[in-house]
């Protein structure tokens, strides 16, 4: 019979509280997240080509996404500040299913996980395109958004299956 870990953001009478992470040791830690956004076929033109009237949709949105992964403590009450030692966000255009594929990796040196530095990075990105280009496409779906990876820490590694 195996026992289903224990939720680390209650304590033994079911309140929320910041998990102690003092005595964790600091390791090099690294989380990857990525999602989509799906939209018409024209609005994905119009970003690749740089016609859209609030600017570059790609550039804004990788600086977007590296501030949400700065300010995630800020975002999520349970969070951790962290000192991150790098936040990178890539895009992948998708023709054929008229898509963007966002990724975000994010590093520390630390006693706990950039997951949900990662995880905020993707969402907030996928949120701005979603922004610079609501006017002409209010139906694109924000999709698939997950942790693909997890390095370091007492966890060790998590790559999510395929």
């Amino acid at each position: 019979m195996t026992t289903t870990p224990a939720l680390t953001h209650f304590d033994s009478q079911g309140q929320a509280h910041m998990v102690d992470v003092a005595a964790k040791a600091s390791t090099h830690r690294i989380g990857i997240a990525q999602g989509r956004i799906v939209m018409h076929p024209a609005t994905l033109a119009i970003i690749l080509e740089g016609t859209a009237k609030k600017g570059d949709v790609l550039g804004i949105a990788r600086i977007a996404g590296i501030m949400a992964a700065k300010k995630t403590s800020d975002l999520i009450p349970l969070c951790h500040p962290l000192a991150l030692t790098r936040v990178a966000v890539e895009f992948t255009t998708e023709q054929e299913s008229s898509s963007i594929l966002c990724s975000a990796a994010v590093e520390t040196v630390g006693p706990t996980g950039v997951e949900m530095e990662a995880l905020t990075a993707v969402q907030i990105a996928l949120l701005t395109i979603y922004d610079m280009c609501k006017a002409v496409d209010r139906g694109m779906t924000i999709t698939d958004v997950k942790l693909q990876e997890k390095h370091g820490g007492k966890s060790g590694t998590y790559i999510a299956e395929k």
